[in-house]
């Protein structure tokens, strides 16, 4: 049993379209063959490439009173929804899809002029409306892939995930949803049919909807698949893999074959894109292996995450890096000797519901980096109330990743010695010894990044660029 999550480019154009339906095809007869039975395969869907943004965007509009151009975006979007369709073709397995189409942006339109009228939008209607785009898109595939002759059912997704109503990042409840997903799937892989539903999207106790925060579709995929205990779930992106650098910074990264989940986990938190750093929880504690793959080329093997490290491989697995990082630099002799002082400063950072990404002290210094700016004059005020605190903007943060990192004693020498010309703010190494991170300006983040890239996977020869390397160009990657 496997679980296979595709992203809104998957069903950008009919091309696409047909290399989702030939992956899911594939996936099937491969599973029928090693079970001897019928598939039991979960197909996961995002949103169309850039929806969420543009019903959040609808959102704001209508808060603002701007109803007339809130519809107008709302009736570009379901046109686009429309013309996706009409890429499936006729016949039964598009029937009622257009109509099904019109209901949702009928809905949606209410909720505008409603939004517009009382000019303000509650995070329970946000989540309403920014859960439209996977609803659809995912009824969109199931019919795709019925059209393609695959025994499909559809699955509202708001009858698989139960959450708490946290709304806009609403927080899966486990127990519960691990007993309601085999429940509900179970009549249709008797039945011998694939399942389609969206990702981001799940409901309350209650029923009323909720959206998983950013990322969710990949977060969803891992939930179904631990709920199931899949042989394996499948991110298929428009990458080949988890890469050894972020290639809008450099421009000759390599796959990454195989990464344990503690080394995911470690890359994606601090910064690597092709993966959520939600993505790999429900996966881990079940034990259950991801797969990142390209749907562009599916012939090539991806990067595979277990739960094992490989002991073999080298002691850098793969660097990422945050651009955006704001370093707060607090200081006061009153914590010298003292107690309680690092409690008091961090209960700053939780009151403004701000996280902080690496942490370094001094005898009379804590220096912390953030990357959400939205709440730093808060910040700074209610710090300076028991200490001197300066703010120093434009940085960037790097992760050198690697489990086998403790194993040379020496490979914290070369990280330094790579990073001898770059001009270093912070730098960190966490207690299990699986990364280091370096902050510094970020105008030089390039450079240290290459530096680094060349000292531990080889210098980029002369000519070759990113698509060489990854099988996949730097906006491609941008986009995941």
């Amino acid at each position: 049993m496997r679980v296979l999550k595709f992203g809104g480019t998957s069903v950008a154009d009919r091309a696409a379209i047909e290399r989702l339906a030939g992956i899911v095809r594939r996936e099937a007869e491969a599973d029928r063959a090693r079970s001897g039975s019928r598939p039991g395969l979960v197909v996961v869907v995002s949103a169309l490439a850039g929806v969420t943004d543009q019903l959040l965007a609808i959102a704001d509009l209508a808060r603002r009173n701007e109803a007339d151009q809130a519809l107008a975006v709302l009736a570009s979007l379901r046109d686009r929804h429309h013309e996706a369709a009409s890429l499936i073709g006729g016949g039964d397995a598009t029937s009622g899809l257009r109509e099904g189409i019109d209901a949702q942006f009928h809905a949606l339109a209410a909720a505008v002029r409603a939004v517009a009228l009382l000019r303000e939008v509650s995070p329970r209607s946000l989540d309403t409306m920014a859960a439209t785009g996977e609803l659809l898109s995912s009824r969109i595939v199931a019919a795709a892939l019925a059209a393609s002759d695959l025994r499909t059912r559809w699955a509202d997704p708001r009858t698989l995930i139960v959450t708490d109503e946290s709304f806009t990042c609403a927080v899966p409840l486990l127990a519960e949803t691990a007993v309601r997903i085999p429940s509900a799937l179970a009549a249709p892989f008797e039945a011998g049919e694939i399942v389609v539903t969206g990702g981001y999207v799940g409901a309350s106790a209650r029923g009323v909807t909720t959206t998983l925060g950013r990322g969710g579709s990949d977060y969803s995929a891992s939930i179904i698949g631990g709920a199931l205990g899949a042989d394996e779930i499948q991110i298929w992106t428009d990458v080949d893999g988890m890469l050894t650098a972020d290639p809008r910074v450099h421009p000759a990264p390599r796959v990454v074959p195989h990464l344990s989940f503690a080394e995911a986990a470690e890359l994606a938190y601090f910064g690597a894109k092709v993966l959520h750093p939600k993505t790999i929880q429900p996966a881990l504690s079940r034990g259950i292996p991801v797969r990142i793959l390209n749907s562009r080329r599916p012939e090539a093997s991806g990067t595979l995450i277990t739960a094992r490290p490989d002991r073999s491989a080298a002691p850098v697995t793969a660097l990422a890096c945050k651009r955006h990082v704001t370093v707060v630099d607090v200081t006061s002799t009153r914590m010298l000797e003292a107690y309680g002082f690092l409690r008091r400063l961090f209960e700053v950072f939780e009151r403004h519901q701000t996280s902080v990404d690496v942490v370094t002290t001094s005898e009379v210094s804590v220096s912390v980096t953030i990357d959400d700016r939205r709440r730093l004059e808060a910040i700074t005020r209610d710090l300076s109330s028991f200490a001197e605190v300066s703010v120093e903007d434009s940085m960037a943060l790097i992760g050198i990743v690697g489990d086998n990192l403790p194993a040379d004693p020496a490979t914290f020498a070369r990280i330094v010695s790579a990073l001898v010309r770059t001009p270093l703010k912070l730098v960190s190494q966490a207690a299990s010894r699986r990364n280091v991170t370096v902050v510094l300006p970020e105008p030089q983040l390039a450079a240290a990044v290459a530096a680094l890239h060349d000292e531990f996977f080889g210098a980029v020869p002369a000519g070759v660029g990113a698509d060489a390397v990854v099988g996949g160009s730097r906006a491609e990657a941008a986009r995941s």
